[in-house]
């Protein structure tokens, strides 16, 4: 492909403070960040900042308030090289916000904050069609919007992928069927099959509900999905690195697989080059501001899988 692949990433943005700790708190009290960042950021916008560094042009799809602090989401969002003009302002609404504290191990406490307002459903697509993209991604946080692209772009023959993570069950149930590929997190897949099934049964129970591409992520154990041409599941391996923050490293998991099925990789490709992106992303502190660019996550590809 002689230009760059053209994505649409649709869902969340949020102002979020990111306040390093040493440990997460388990009681009440005061606590000393010893560092932090305010960013606009969120599942969808995460993963479209991840891609733009990766090479695709990316537009959003998201909604937030007319207040400042949309201003600021917008100019912080632009200023990454991501085309906000889909971005819509609801009259009266507040922006989304939020809190998120990350310990030395990398784990984190997210608190986040949606005004009801702010997330009612779209009456429409933001363009007439979405045949100028060449893959369409979503997350769960704005499920109206989300079911719209999803159902435009399985229509046109583009990928529709859907971010499955932690929502309300009947919001997973919605949009499961409308993605033709499905990349969950452990805790969606415990939510939609089960809490007693393991990441590879619960890929293996996903992939029995329909015809989709099925994957569930498990951090540095991996990712899990199931082949259709062989009837079987397989497994990509983690690179091994020292997490700082996990923060958005699904996010930017999700935008790297989406811009490997936009330039046709195959898909175990386009899982390990996700999967790289991800990693290189846990190392450094700042959520999506760790996003790797292209040339060292296809660096931490031939490293981690040598041909």
């Amino acid at each position: 492909m002689n230009r760059p692949v053209k994505l649409l990433s649709v869902g969340a943005l949020t102002l979020d403070t990111i306040l390093r700790v040493e440990t997460l708190p388990d009681h009440q009290g005061k606590f000393i960040a010893s560092d932090g960042v305010q960013i606009a950021a969120g599942m969808a916008t995460s993963a479209a900042c991840a891609a733009h560094r990766l090479g695709a042009d990316v537009s959003l799809w998201a909604s937030a308030g007319d207040d400042s602090v949309g201003d600021q989401l917008i100019a912080g969002i632009e200023a990454e090289g991501v085309d906000c003009s889909f971005v819509r302002r609801v009259s009266g609404a507040r922006s989304a916000l939020a809190a998120i504290l990350v310990d030395a191990h990398g784990e984190r406490i997210i608190v986040p904050f949606y005004d009801s307002q702010a997330q009612v459903d779209p009456e429409a697509l933001p363009a007439a069609d979405l045949s100028a993209f060449d893959a369409v991604l979503v997350d769960v946080r704005w499920p109206g919007a989300a079911a719209l692209a999803l159902e435009a772009a399985r229509a046109i023959g583009r990928p529709a992928i859907l971010d499955a993570d932690t929502a309300p069950r009947d919001v997973l149930e919605l949009l499961l069927p409308l993605a033709s590929h499905v990349v969950a997190s452990e805790p969606a897949a415990r939510i939609l099959c089960g809490a007693e099934l393991d990441p590879r049964q619960a890929c293996e129970a996903l992939a029995r509900r329909g015809d989709a591409f099925v994957a569930v992520t498990g951090g540095a154990a991996g990712t899990w999905w199931f082949d259709r041409a062989t009837g079987s599941l397989r497994h990509v391996a983690a690179p091994k690195i020292k997490a700082v923050d996990t923060l958005a490293a699904g996010d930017v998991f999700h935008g790297a697989f989406a811009v490997g099925l936009a330039e046709a990789m195959p898909v175990e490709q386009a899982l390990r080059f996700a999967s790289a992106a991800a990693a290189l992303k846990c190392l450094r502190f700042g959520g999506r501001l760790g996003a790797p660019g292209r040339a060292e996550t296809l660096a931490m590809v031939a490293v981690t899988w040598p041909v």
